[in-house]
């Protein structure tokens, strides 16, 4: 994927968004992710509740929030 983004992503065959952020693979959500990604943006991934944003074209993890209750329906 041609992003201009500094940090390396990829999306798996399930849909998945991964990046290499401080050397490690990380999650960074499924329907969540920005689709294109652009500077200043920022997501809540709801399965692991991290928050990420886009800081001079680097994806960054800015925190953790638990994730939302799912609607019991």
């Amino acid at each position: 994927m041609a992003f201009n983004l500094k940090t390396r992503v990829w999306q798996t065959g399930a849909l998945d968004w991964w990046g290499m952020i401080d050397g490690e693979d990380i999650y960074l959500g499924s329907r969540e992710f920005p689709l294109p990604p652009e500077e200043g943006d920022a997501w809540h991934v709801r399965k692991t509740g991290d928050l990420f944003k886009i800081v001079d074209g680097e994806i960054v993890k800015v925190g953790n929030q638990p994730k939302a209750e799912e609607f019991p329906w």
